[in-house]
């Protein structure tokens, strides 16, 4: 509406603002013919306080009956089944003297609807979706009329049938109705900062971790309360930011999406690193409790003992933690998680790493027994433990730098010590010939192409059980 078609000489002299209870927003005004009363606000409300109607154009205002409220209710929610947010717009000419109360916006005269468009962004579906793939249960908390929330949340949410509850149906349930609910309900329309926080408290008390994302002060109490609380930057309210755990610049659900990917991805270097301390460690365990049951005698000392986890314990598997994970796809990092991570799949590959390392060790062993001494053989299975362990750090770490230098670095610094007199009497070792490296390097490379080839069985195992 043009200034020049407003109230002439109209100026502000007091106002109701809007609060969820109330749902509209009241204001009393100056102008050269009197003080106008102005409301808009939530069609079911407004349209509960009109007497009149006054169409567009008109002069002379009509009274309004309840099948006019009830044409004009059809109305809006066509309009907000469109996907359109709806207020009603409705005045009156105030008495002289006359206190604006909510007890005073009474006898209104209706004079429209106004209709906003909020288009959603056409990659809000996409990322719905992965969140959905990734365990994440969304459910959309809105002020919006129950036709409006569920029309936005149709072009969002894939399903063939979304479960839309409101704000006072909520209010007419106990704790125990409302976790029944929760757990299948996609949208919750006519939301006031108390349902939010209640809806926040009640997915706690079933044992879910919560992120509640809002950018409006009305969203401030329920993202302190979460568990993740995420406001959005670039249009979001100084409270809803300070309230906020993580606050997104770009205001773009595909920015949450990489967060939590981002967390997962973490969750599968932990698993990763985890295997390759514990794993490491049962095969170099396994290894020498086999050997020492078939010879009497252990096969590594204290000090080679050392030295395999001084090589093995320290840099790789601390590169393998920080790297950034390779081999995963969006959708697979989407599916870890603590308990995916931590669970039957790390307890899959320890074992693996841990049969592989034995094997690998064994068999050099076994070889340098065979064709040389005691000690031979001690060292030979000391550089067979290190290097199966290398080799399955650097093929779980592909070209990462860090992996690679970790990696490399240890076995440069293993075959330095083997091979330098002195040095590798120290360690209780021997300088070996190329007869001994070959069958050490060889059992290495047997034992990790087996291991390459069974890890992603093993894999493919554990993802069912998850």
């Amino acid at each position: 509406v043009a200034v020049r078609r407003g109230a002439p000489r109209w100026r502000r002299t007091d106002a109701l603002p809007f609060e969820p209870s109330r749902a509209y927003h009241a204001t009393a005004g100056a102008t050269a013919r009197g003080t106008l009363l102005s409301v808009k606000g939530a069609p079911e409300s407004v349209l509960e306080r009109c007497g009149r109607r006054q169409p567009p154009g008109t002069a002379a205002s009509t009274a309004l009956d309840e099948g006019d409220i009830a044409e004009l209710t059809a109305a809006a929610e066509e309009l907000a089944g469109a996907g359109r947010r709806v207020l009603a717009v409705a005045e009156r000419p105030m008495r002289a003297g006359e206190q604006l109360t909510d007890e005073s916006v009474r006898n209104l005269v209706f004079r429209g609807f106004i209709a906003l468009a909020d288009p959603v962004r056409t990659s809000a579906a996409p990322a719905t979706a992965r969140l959905r793939e990734a365990g994440v249960h969304t459910v959309m908390l809105t002020g919006d009329h129950p036709a409006t929330a569920e029309s936005i949340a149709a072009t969002v949410i894939e399903a063939t049938e979304l479960k839309v509850c409101t704000g006072p149906d909520l209010d007419e349930m106990d704790d125990a109705e409302l976790d029944e609910l929760l757990p299948t309900v996609d949208v919750i329309a006519r939301c006031s900062p108390h349902h939010k926080v209640r809806i926040v408290q009640a997915y706690q008390r079933l044992g879910r971790v919560v992120a509640m994302t809002g950018d409006g002060a009305n969203d401030a109490p329920a993202i302190r309360l979460a568990d993740i609380g995420i406001a959005l930057g670039r249009r979001g309210t100084p409270a809803a930011t300070a309230a906020a755990d993580l606050v997104v610049g770009d205001d773009r659900l595909e920015t949450i999406v990489s967060a939590l990917m981002e967390g997962r991805a973490m969750w599968a270097s932990v698993r990763a690193a985890l295997a390759i301390l514990i794993g490491g460690n049962l095969g170099e365990v396994t290894f020498s409790v086999l050997i020492s049951a078939i010879t009497g005698s252990t096969p590594l000392t204290a000090r080679q003992i050392m030295l395999v986890n001084l090589l093995t314990d320290l840099a790789p598997a601390l590169a393998i933690a920080v790297r950034e994970p390779t081999g995963h796809t969006g959708e697979r990092l989407l599916k870890e998680g603590p308990s995916r991570s931590l669970g039957t799949a790390l307890n899959r590959e320890m074992m693996l790493r841990g049969i592989i390392t034995a094997a690998g060790a064994g068999v050099a062993w076994t070889g340098a027994r065979l064709t040389g001494r005691k000690r031979r053989a001690s060292t030979v299975a000391l550089v067979a433990l290190v290097g199966t362990q290398l080799a399955q750090t650097l093929a779980t770490g592909g070209l990462d730098r860090h992996v690679l230098i970790a990696g490399l670095g240890s076995a440069a610094v293993l075959a330095g010590i083997i091979q330098t007199p002195g040095v590798s009497q120290f360690f209780d070792c021997t300088p070996l010939g190329p007869l001994a490296w070959g069958i050490t390097l060889g059992s290495i490379a047997a034992a990790t192409v087996i291991g390459s080839v069974m890890s992603p069985l093993a894999r493919g195992a554990a993802a069912p059980e998850s």
